[in-house]
């Protein structure tokens, strides 16, 4: 009697315990992936995802339809998309006001700074610049300083929406009076008006979120005074930083870079 042939030896069955290694080990990496995800919704996709392929033998279209931003369904037929809303467009570039549009935000800062400009703290006006919003020295300014008085801040609060609603360029232009200074911090007139133009800059900034794209900043110490420097009124007239809105029109005399950029 022959013995039972012994049926060969299967030395490949480490290769199924090796798939269903890799498998989970696939799965779980892209747990992690959409975990990270800002959209945590995808985080509960994954899941639903894979265990409804495991439960019908369809883990790698699942995963296939996870990463090109679909689900597949349980059947492994067709598959249900996930929509992702596109963030909004961006409004489009405004153009530069001209002097005549500028006249009318001259008329709502009016408005919103009557009090202000009966105490002489700001003026507003429109000129072959554009338009002129003056800070005076006595209530934003330290004598002899550059630091920006906090007691100002909300006459600023006023100012920055309507600069911030017009897509004009905005110089900060310092001055000062005819009186020199030389103190520890400045040696004259022309780097304390320079430095408070800079101060007004970084507020704008920081607070307001101003583009900085849309900023720049000049000193003019003494050297365009609006009233005369001989009487003690006049000199605190002169000491000042305007904020000149840039009109349409004064632009073709600026530098390319001082024209708004496109986004």
């Amino acid at each position: 009697m022959k013995a039972a042939k012994t049926p060969p030896q299967n030395h490949e069955r480490w290769l199924v315990s090796y798939a269903d290694f890799m498998t989970l080990l696939l799965a779980f990496f892209v747990v992690m992936y959409a975990s990270a995800q800002k959209d945590r919704g995808m985080a509960k996709q994954v899941a639903e995802s894979i265990r409804d392929a495991m439960q019908h033998g369809q883990l790698s279209q699942a995963l296939d339809g996870i990463l090109n931003n679909r689900k597949t369904a349980p059947d492994g037929k067709g598959d249900t998309r996930t929509h992702t809303a596109a963030p909004p467009l961006p409004p489009p570039p405004q153009a530069p006001a001209t002097r005549a549009d500028l006249a009318k935000s001259s008329e709502v800062l009016k408005q919103a700074l009557k009090l202000e400009l009966e105490s002489g703290k700001v003026s507003v006006a429109v000129d072959s610049r554009g338009l002129v919003v003056s800070l005076r020295e006595a209530a934003f300014y330290a004598s002899g300083g550059d630091g920006v008085s906090s007691a100002s801040l909300p006459i600023l609060d006023k100012i920055a929406p309507v600069l911030l609603g017009l897509a004009n360029p905005v110089r900060l232009e310092g001055h000062t009076d005819s009186i020199p200074i030389h103190n520890s911090r400045f040696r004259n007139n022309w780097e304390l008006s320079t430095a408070r133009s800079i101060a007004m800059l970084e507020l704008l900034r920081d607070r307001y979120q101003f583009p900085v794209e849309r900023l720049s900043v000049s000193g003019f110490a003494e050297n365009a005074p609006v009233d005369t420097n001989e009487t003690e009124e006049g000199r605190a007239h002169n000491r000042r930083v305007d904020l000149v809105v840039l009109s349409a029109e004064a632009l073709t005399g600026e530098p390319p870079a001082a024209i708004t950029k496109k986004e």
